[in-house]
């Protein structure tokens, strides 16, 4: 599907996506310049591996292993944001930093697509990311990883699937107000293997759709063309059990993992309000979490930059070498 075909009738929500690839656009103008920063050093690699097993563009992942020898390498899986609208933007976790700071630090590097939500709404994409960590459990050995530790991250829309495959850990169904969501799925040749994930890095994800526009973003969530109302199935707020299914903080329980939340105070597109929303619903249920405020930081310019990049680093190894 081209863009254009994608935004036939959304115009206002072109601006929007434009915004949360921007931190992406960014780095390539950058890299322009600076070809040595762009590389991808890894020790061995493999591209478009199908962790379904249908073919579909939106199953795939790649593995990079850092440049180091080891027996095995503990995992990080990198989820892209694209406001749930790509299901082909697995290599825009290198674009935008968070590749190759995970690999100088010793982590295989999982970067999964996912369906987006004109190829299906939810929860067919956290059913994508739970289908992709099974795979990666199934196939530790043939791949050096090591499954002991698997953390999660992502941004924007990838930050909200990251909270959410965080927040709903042993979490296979889910009923509220006679609906019941799938969380699990069945999809692929490894569902007898966990799903679960060690700790998660939510970098500005959405985590409460309703209020999204009562909280400082700058676009409006509630029209019924909106990323948020595309992935649900309709407009918002004439939709709010299906949006309570879909946010993160629903699942929270005792099995949710550990957090770090990073998020810029000026976002324009994802407000800040609902990192707060999510960092106060796991302190409440006693979840270990960290909460990085970035002064001024945007949806991605200010916030994803080397300093937050080795807090991202800083709290997986924490959780690692605790666990």
């Amino acid at each position: 599907m081209t863009l254009t075909n994608l935004f036939k009738g959304k115009t206002s929500w072109i601006i929007t996506f434009v915004g949360l690839i921007l931190p992406i656009t960014l780095s390539a103008q950058h890299l322009q310049n600076d070809y040595k920063s762009s590389e991808i050093i890894s020790l061995k690699h493999w591209l478009d591996l199908d962790y379904v097993g249908d073919r579909h563009i939106g199953h795939r992942l790649d593995i990079h292993l850092p440049d180091k020898e080891s027996d095995k390498y503990p995992v990080v899986i990198s989820i892209y944001g694209s406001a749930w609208f790509s299901n082909n933007s697995k290599g825009a976790t290198f674009a935008v930093g968070i590749g190759q700071a995970l690999l100088k630090a010793g982590y295989a590097v999982v970067t999964i697509n996912h369906r987006a939500s004109s190829d299906a709404k939810f929860p067919a994409q956290i059913q994508d990311v739970k289908a992709a960590v099974r795979f990666v459990r199934a196939n530790a050995l043939a791949f050096s990883l090591d499954t002991s530790f698997i953390g999660i991250t992502g941004w924007s829309s990838g930050g909200h699937l990251s909270a959410f495959a965080g927040t709903s850990n042993n979490i296979t169904t889910f009923e509220f107000n006679g609906n019941t969501i799938d969380i699990e799925g069945s999809l692929g040749n490894h569902t007898s293997f966990s799903s679960q994930v060690d700790a998660v890095v939510d970098w500005f994800g959405p985590t409460n759709f309703l209020v999204m526009d009562n909280c400082g973003s700058t676009m409006k969530h509630d029209n019924d063309t909106s990323p948020e109302s595309s992935l649900v199935g309709g407009a918002i707020q004439s939709n709010k059990n299906k949006c309570h299914l879909a946010d993160p903080v629903t699942y929270i329980s005792k099995n949710a993992t550990p957090f770090l939340i990073i998020h810029g105070d000026k976002d324009p597109l994802v407000p800040f309000c609902q990192s707060e929303y999510l960092y106060e619903k796991l302190n409440e249920s006693d979840i270990y979490c960290e909460f990085i405020t970035v002064e001024g930081g945007k949806h991605g310019p200010g916030v994803l930059i080397p300093e937050y990049l080795q807090q991202m680093i800083s709290f997986f190894d924490k959780i690692r070498i605790d666990k």
